[in-house]
């Protein structure tokens, strides 16, 4: 497994503009090492004492990602050092996020996770859940959050029509959102969609951020 040859194809396929979160959970720190030899800088996690350990034993310029589901209490050991918690699910999840990024004394990048997928088993917003979240207004008295823009994750499947169609529901939702909340908001930007068997489809329908993880790192041992 070659690792930094993987990573190095993977960033070819890649446009400028879009983002590499290299899906490291799972795989030992050797193999974060290794990309990050290569110069690969943003990583992502979702298990937080897995993530604990990797992060007090790697080199403190990498930016970790949280990419999975996230408890509330769990929040405080990964809030002093996490870059971007993708999987924003839940008001309460917000301002928990916002409570212990206050105790660290910093401003924590989330992307609310909106469900798209045909899957029950997969999380996040309803559309309908995340418009009354976001009409109701409370999270505008969060002052350590900064939401950053939207995730979500497609059906597994080989239709590629539905794959598309999920995707640009998202694409869709994330234009509704910039325009009613979050006009004059730079930094709500951010589309966190596509893994390694859809990120191609991801990128046509607007990514900014996809989640590489078996194309780089082979599969994964659970």
């Amino acid at each position: 497994m070659d690792i930094q040859q993987n990573l190095k194809e993977v960033l070819a396929d890649i446009p400028q503009q879009v983002r590499l979160v290299a899906v490291s959970k799972f795989h030992p720190k050797e193999a974060i090492e290794a990309a990050y030899t290569a110069g690969q800088r943003i990583f992502g996690e979702s298990k937080v004492q897995e993530l604990e350990e990797k992060y007090a034993s790697l080199p403190k310029d990498i930016e970790w990602h949280f990419i999975g589901h996230l408890q509330t209490n769990k929040v405080k050991y990964i809030a002093p050092y996490i870059a971007m918690i993708h999987a924003v699910d839940t008001y309460k999840l917000l301002a928990e996020i916002d409570r212990q990024a206050a105790k660290a004394g910093r401003t924590i990048s989330c992307l609310l996770e909106i469900h798209i997928a045909q899957e029950e088993s997969k999380y996040g917003f309803s559309l309908q859940e995340c418009r009354d979240m976001l009409d109701e207004g409370s999270w505008k008295g969060l002052k350590n959050i900064r939401i950053c823009g939207l995730m979500g994750m497609a059906t597994y499947t080989d239709d590629t029509d539905q794959i598309r169609n999920e995707f640009k529901t998202l694409h869709d939702f994330f234009l509704e959102l910039k325009q009613k909340h979050f006009q004059d908001t730079d930094s709500f930007k951010e589309i966190s969609m596509g893994m390694s068997h859809d990120y191609q489809l991801a990128i046509e329908e607007g990514s900014t951020l996809v989640r590489i993880g078996s194309k780089i790192f082979g599969e994964r041992n659970y």
